[in-house]
């Protein structure tokens, strides 16, 4: 008989945790990315093409700290509109969690934006980037290194003006905000 209840506990434990965990934001971008509906981009800090003699050595020491981008846009079409309400929603929900520390709101003339982070105010391990408007559609990027701080990463965008990046690799993403 104490079999039987515990087997029934662990059954009933087991099925309460999966109702209650949420899902992480990778997990939404590996299941999204074969999506038709999304557009999916992995882009190596590489390919940003800054050739470290032109860095200052705070922007040496950011750019050191990201590893990659990731992005992931849901393009809004009159065929998927409640398709891109529930998704739109999901990621709200994903990036309500606690875990996530806003750090901005953004509303400009192509819709509205957030800033969040993962990890301490002096030792970000990943930024998200989310946009939305109701015409278009909506774009998540993760900006992701180790450490990163928020300082440097103003020093990064500062040697990322001085960089030869062309946009290789986000054209698709382009004709997504026009």
């Amino acid at each position: 008989m104490k079999t039987i209840r515990l087997s029934i506990y662990t059954l009933f434990l087991l099925a309460f945790a999966a109702c209650n965990s949420t899902q992480s934001l990778q997990e939404y971008y590996v299941e999204n990315s074969s999506n038709p509906n999304f557009l999916s981009v992995d882009l190596p800090v590489s390919l940003l093409n800054m050739t470290k003699a032109d860095l200052t050595g705070a922007q040496k020491d950011a750019l050191q700290s990201l590893r990659k981008l990731n992005v992931l846009a849901f393009k809004k079409t009159d065929d998927n509109v409640a398709e891109f309400k529930t998704e739109k929603a999901k990621v709200k929900s994903i990036l309500q969690q606690k875990k996530f520390n806003e750090l901005m709101k953004i509303n400009t003339s192509y819709g509205k934006a957030t800033i969040t982070y993962l990890g301490a105010e002096d030792a970000i391990d990943e930024v998200v980037i989310y946009g939305d408007s109701d015409e278009k559609g909506f774009m998540l990027v993760r900006v992701l290194g180790k450490n990163m701080n928020p300082a440097k990463i103003v020093q990064f965008t500062q040697a990322l003006q001085k960089s030869d990046y062309n946009g290789e690799g986000l054209e698709k993403i382009g004709e997504l905000i026009k």
